[in-house]
C-alpha cells in the first residue's frame, strides 16, 4: 500500500517524482501528491484525487520547480480519499509523507489542540506535521524537530521529510513499513521499495526497523532505534528485474498470467537439480513434529494448498492460519515444529507479527517471499524466494503459483526425509512437478474459452466455485479473484459442504464453477454437481477429457484441462481461475490492474 519517493537531485524534481510514482502504482492508491524545495529554499505542494494523470495535469497547469522533493500515492485510512486528506502533508515548514498508521494519533492530536493547534484534514499523518512544525516554532533545528516528533509516534510507519529553507536535506524514517535509501553521484534517493528507486541508481540500503536517516546529497547518515549512528550494508539491484512494462498486453495481469511456465520453470530449476532437491542443508524435516503455515489473502490460500500436500505426501501434521488471526489467538507451538510464513512482498504486516511471534516458539521459522531483501526474508531463519519477478497487478497470479511450486518442493523434501517415499517415488513425483510448466502452456489456451464465457458470468450477482481436497483452496481463490477484480460477490466451498447451507443460493441465476479433475474424489465431486443441477444451477465443469466424457452432459459450459500433474494439479488449475476473473472484469469494464479499494502490500494492520 501506497508509495513513497524523495529525492535530493540536481534536476527539476516533479517529473522525476511522478514517473517514480508511477511504477508504484502497482502497490495501489486513491490520491498522489508531490512537495519540492525550489532554489529560493521555498516549500510548496501539489495534490490530486484519482489517478496520477491528475496530478500530472495539475502540474502542467501550476508548475512545482525545485531539484528536492517528496511523493506519494496514497491509499486511504484515516479520512477518505479528498485533496485535503492527499499526502504531502505540510504544516508551516516541513512537509511529510507516510506509509503505515500513527496508532496514537489521536492523543497527539488532543495535545496539539490545548496547544491551540488545529489539524486541516482527517488523516494520522497530518500529526506528523504539526508536531515537527511545533518544535520547530519552539527553536528546534528540523532534524532536532523531526527526532522529537519520533520518540513520540506508536505504530507502524515509514516518513519522508522536507523542510522549508533546506534544500540539501531530507530525513527518512522506518518502523513496521519499508523503506529504502538509494546511492547517486552527488543525488540521494528514498523510496518505498527498489522498484521506485531502479531508473536512478542500482545502489539501494534498506532501513531496518527503527532507523531513521539524515540525508544529504554528499550522502545518509544512519542511526538506530537508540539514537545510535550505524551502518547498514549497501546493497546491488538488477535493475533488469525492476522493469516494468506491459510487453504488449492490455494489462499487467494478462501479461503475468502468461508469464507462468517461464517462472515456474524458473523455480524448479532454482531448486530441483536432476532427481534432487537443493534446498539449504538445515531444512532437514525429519524431526518435525508439525508445521504452522500462515499468510494474507491469496498467499493464505497457497499455504492452505499446501497443507494438502504436507500431510497426505509427508504425513506432517500442518495448521493453517489466517495471519491476522494466527497473531491474536497466540496459538500454542511446539518447539520442534517449524513456522513458514508465505508472502509475495516479504513486508506483510500481519504475517510479519505472526513470524515475530513463531520465533520464540519454534525450532526454525521459513520465509516464502518474492522480495530477497524483505523484511520476512530478513527476520525468517530460512528465506526461500519464489522468483515469481515482479508482479504489478494487484491481484496475484504468477505469485500464487510460484508459492505454489515452491511449497510443492519443500512437501516432497519433508516426504522424502520423513521416510513417507523413497528415491524411486521422489523421482516420479518431481517428474510430475516438471510437467507443470508444459501443462501449464496448454492450460493458457482457455484465454479465449474464458473470454466467451465473460459475458455469461459478469451478469450474475453471485457465483460460487467447488472444489474437494487441494481444490477446495482452489476454488476459494477462483472466488476471490472473482470479487477483486470484477466485484461480483462470489464464494469458494468444499463440495461436501454444499448440502449443509451453500445450496440454499442455488437457482437458474446462480453459476457454479466446479473444479473436478478425474482423479479419487471425482466421482464425489460430480455426485455434489448434480445436486446443483437438480435444482436448475447453471454449472460450469472444468475438468479433464476423462472427467468432460463422464460428467459434462446436461452443464452450462465445461473448460477441458491437460491430463498429468498428479498431486501437483491445483497448479494448473489457478490458471482458469485467473483468466475468468480478468475477462469478466474486462467485460464489466472495471479497472483489473488497480481494482478499487486494494493495495498490492499490506504493511499496516
Amino acid at each position: 500500500m501506497c508509495g513513497i519517493i524523495g529525492i535530493l537531485g540536481n534536476h527539476e524534481v516533479s517529473p522525476q517524482l511522478v514517473d517514480a510514482l508511477r511504477r508504484l502504482e502497482y502497490r495501489g492508491y486513491d490520491s498522489a501528491g508531490v512537495a519540492t524545495v525550489d532554489a529560493q529554499g521555498r516549500l510548496d505542494r501539489r495534490r490530486a484525487v484519482g489517478k496520477l494523470v491528475n496530478l500530472s495535469d495539475k502540474l502542467v497547469h501550476e508548475p512545482l520547480p525545485g531539484h528536492a522533493g517528496i511523493g506519494h500515492t496514497r491509499w486511504a485510512t484515516h479520512g477518505p480519499a479528498t485533496e485535503v486528506n492527499a499526502h504531502p502533508h505540510q504544516s508551516g515548514p516541513v512537509a511529510v509523507v507516510h506509509n503505515g498508521i500513527i496508532e496514537n494519533f489521536r492523543e497527539l492530536r488532543e495535545e496539539l489542540a490545548s496547544l491551540g493547534i488545529q489539524p486541516q484534514s482527517q488523516t494520522d499523518t497530518e500529526t506528523v506535521a504539526l508536531w515537527t512544525a511545533h518544535y520547530m516554532d519552539k527553536g528546534a533545528s528540523p532534524v532536532e524537530a523531526a527526532r522529537k516528533t519520533l520518540a513520540r509516534l506508536k505504530g507502524a510507519f515509514a516518513l519522508a521529510f522536507l523542510f522549508d529553507g533546506e534544500q540539501d536535506l531530507m530525513i527518512a524514517a522506518r518502523k513496521g513499513s519499508p523503506l529504502a535509501i538509494g546511492h547517486g553521484t552527488g543525488e540521494m534517493f528514498i523510496g518505498s521499495d527498489a522498484v521506485a528507486l531502479a531508473p536512478f541508481t542500482d545502489r539501494i540500503t534498506y532501513l531496518e526497523d527503527g532507523d531513521h536517516a539524515i540525508l544529504t546529497r554528499a550522502g545518509a547518515q544512519i542511526f538506530d532505534a537508540d539514537g545510535r549512528q550505524t551502518n547498514r550494508p549497501e546493497a546491488r539491484i538488477d535493475t533488469g528485474t525492476t522493469a516494468i512494462d506491459k510487453g504488449g498486453y492490455r494489462h499487467f495481469m494478462a501479461k503475468e498470467i502468461a508469464e507462468q511456465p517461464v517462472v515456474i520453470g524458473d523455480v524448479l530449476n532454482h531448486y530441483v537439480k536432476d532427481d534432487r532437491i537443493v534446498l539449504p542443508d538445515s531444512l532437514d524435516f525429519a524431526t518435525v513434529d508439525r508445521i504452522s503455515l500462515v499468510g494474507c489473502g491469496t498467499a493464505h490460500l497457497a499455504g492452505h494448498v499446501a497443507k494438502y500436500w504436507f500431510e497426505q505426501l509427508a504425513g506432517l501434521p500442518c495448521d493453517i492460519d489466517v495471519a491476522s488471526e494466527f497473531r491474536y489467538r497466540e496459538p500454542p507451538l511446539s518447539p520442534r515444529s517449524w513456522f513458514i510464513a508465505v508472502s509475495q512482498s516479504g513486508e506483510t504486516a500481519d504475517t510479519l507479527a505472526a513470524l515475530h511471534y513463531a520465533k520464540d516458539h519454534v525450532s526454525r521459522t521459513i520465509g516464502l517471499v518474492n522480495v530477497g531483501t524483505s523484511a520476512i526474508a530478513r527476520d525468517a531463519s530460512i528465506a526461500l524466494p519464489t522468483r515469481a519477478g515482479i508482479e504489478v497487478s494487484v491481484a496475484s497470479s504468477k505469485a500464487f503459483t510460484c508459492q505454489l511450486t515452491v511449497l510443492a518442493i519443500l512437501a516432497l523434501k519433508a516426504a522424502h526425509d520423513r521416510g513417507r517415499i523413497d528415491d524411486a517415488q521422489l523421482t516420479a513425483h518431481l517428474a510430475d512437478l516438471r510437467s507443470i510448466p508444459g501443462l501449464m502452456q496448454q492450460t493458457l489456451n482457455l484465454s479465449d474459452d474464458c473470454r466467451g464465457l465473460s459475458e455469461w458470468l459478469s451478469q450474475a450477482r453471485d457465483v460460487l466455485f467447488l472444489g474437494r481436497g487441494a481444490l477446495y483452496p482452489v476454488a476459494l481463490e477462483g472466488a476471490l479473484k472473482l470479487k477483486e477484480l470484477s466485484y461480483i460477490h462470489a464464494e469458494g466451498y468444499a463440495s461436501g459442504e454444499l448440502k449443509h447451507g451453500p445450496i440454499a443460493l442455488i437457482d437458474r441465476d446462480v453459476p457454479v464453477i466446479v473444479l473436478a479433475p478425474h482423479d479419487a474424489l471425482f466421482e464425489k465431486t460430480v455426485s455434489n454437481m448434480q445436486e446443483v443441477m437438480a435444482r436448475h444451477g447453471q454449472i460450469l465443469l472444468l475438468s479433464d477429457e476423462a472427467g468432460l466424457s463422464a460428467a459434462s452432459h446436461g452443464v452450462q459450459a465445461s473448460l477441458r484441462m491437460p491430463s498429468g500433474g498428479g498431486a501437483f494439479q491445483p497448479i494448473l488449475y489457478a490458471i482458469p481461475m485467473q483468466y475468468l476473473a480478468y475477462h469478466t472484469a474486462v467485460a464489466k469494464g472495471t479497472d483489473v490492474d488497480q481494482p478499487r479499494n486494494l493495495a498490492k502490500s499490506v504493511t499496516v494492520e
